[in-house]
């Protein structure tokens, strides 16, 4: 059984339909029979927090990923997005808000089940990258 909780406290505009269904998609499209993921939206200030305790770097991010299960376990993880990272890429890239925040919720979950990408340019063209893109494209056209 595939299990998936959004958490969005003071925040209205999430699209948890979306986001439940690009999870889904993704766990589906990793051959993810069963899994647990939490997707929880939250406050800049909140991820530079997150950000800063756990993987000692400063500033805003818009999604942190955290694997809690050891090879050979049922897919269990938690994904944190940062709400308003989230809407300024979408207004910079164009794309609506809702698209962008399914985006970063299938970057997290692949995350969660192993994927990494490289830093700097070369880390648009990655399988990450193309896998997540895929994804979304199912998910948003659902």
């Amino acid at each position: 059984m595939i299990t998936v909780h959004v958490n969005a406290i003071g925040v209205s505009d999430i699209p948890r339909g979306l986001i439940r269904r690009a999870v889904r998609e993704t766990l589906r499209r990793e051959g993810v029979p069963s899994a647990e993921v939490s997707v929880t939206f939250m406050s800049d200030a909140e991820m530079t927090t997150l950000q800063t305790r756990y993987l000692k770097r400063s500033g805003v991010t818009d999604v942190l990923s955290f694997a809690l299960h050891v090879e050979g376990q049922e897919p269990l993880g938690d994904v944190y997005i940062g709400h308003g990272q989230a809407v300024k890429q979408a207004a910079a890239a164009g794309v609506p808000p809702e698209e962008e925040m399914a985006r970063l919720a299938v970057h997290g979950t692949l995350h969660v089940l192993g994927y990494d990408h490289p830093e700097g340019p070369e880390r648009a063209g990655c399988e990450m990258y193309r896998v997540q893109e895929e994804v979304l494209r199912k998910a948003v056209g659902a």
